[in-house]
This record gives C-alpha cells, sequence and structure tokens, in this order.
C-alpha cells in the first residue's frame, strides 16, 4: 500500500509540474499561415454563411473568396488592415464570397466600421 500511494504522489507532482511549466514567450502570438496585399474590403449582411453558422450585422466575421475557401477555413480567424490608414481589426471567417478576388474579403457591418464608415463602401487592405 506504502508503495502504490507514494507511486501515486510522484504522478500527481509529474502532472502538476508540466501543468505548471510556463509557455514559450511567443505561445500567444498568432502564427501566419498566409498572406494576402492588395486585396478589396467590402461589406454584407452576414446570414447562414457557406460553414453552417447563422451570423447577423453585429458579429465579427467575414466571407472569403469562393476561389480560395474551403471548409477548413471555417471558424480560422484573419488580421485585416486598412492599407490607407494601418488600422487592423480581427475577424472570423464564416462564408463565401462568390463576388470577391483572392485577395479580398467580404466583411460583417461591424468589421468593416472599425475600418471605415459603411458610406465609403470599398477600401484596400492587407490580411
Amino acid at each position: 500500500m506504502y508503495q502504490f500511494t507514494t507511486v501515486l504522489i510522484a504522478l500527481c507532482a509529474l502532472f502538476l509540474s508540466a501543468v505548471a511549466a510556463p509557455l514559450p514567450a511567443d505561445a500567444s502570438v498568432p502564427q501566419k499561415r498566409w498572406n494576402h496585399t492588395s486585396g478589396r474590403g467590402t461589406w454584407y449582411h452576414p446570414g447562414y454563411g457557406a460553414c453552417g453558422y447563422q451570423n447577423g450585422d453585429n458579429d465579427a466575421v467575414v466571407a472569403m473568396s469562393i476561389q480560395s475557401f474551403n471548409t477548413a477555413m471555417c471558424g480560422q480567424w484573419v488580421y485585416i488592415v486598412d492599407s490607407a490608414t494601418g488600422q487592423g481589426v480581427s475577424a472570423e471567417i464564416v462564408d463565401a464570397c462568390e463576388s470577391c478576388d483572392t485577395n479580398s474579403l467580404d466583411m460583417s457591418p461591424e468589421v468593416f466600421q472599425q475600418l471605415a464608415p459603411l458610406s465609403v463602401g470599398v477600401i484596400q487592405i492587407d490580411w
């Protein structure tokens, strides 16, 4: 019984030391998987998207070009930068955009308004 208790305590200590280990310094920094430049940023009213999610105007979501889109993109986050101002915003990919080229994104009003007024309609973006 004493041996079993000693082994159990040792395993618990090993587990707790692994859980308490510090993360690498860059663990919270998202890893860039691709880079798109000189795209068009437009806005749309999201609804039931290609990923199967129901979203609205107040959700931080985007649709990407149908040429680049696949279901593996669903739920991925992108960081979008207004090329003119340098202002940036993050949004989740939830839909495909048939009228977008490969460097362009269609953004919910929530996302677009963080970069420019809706009345502008189209901005140049990098993402």
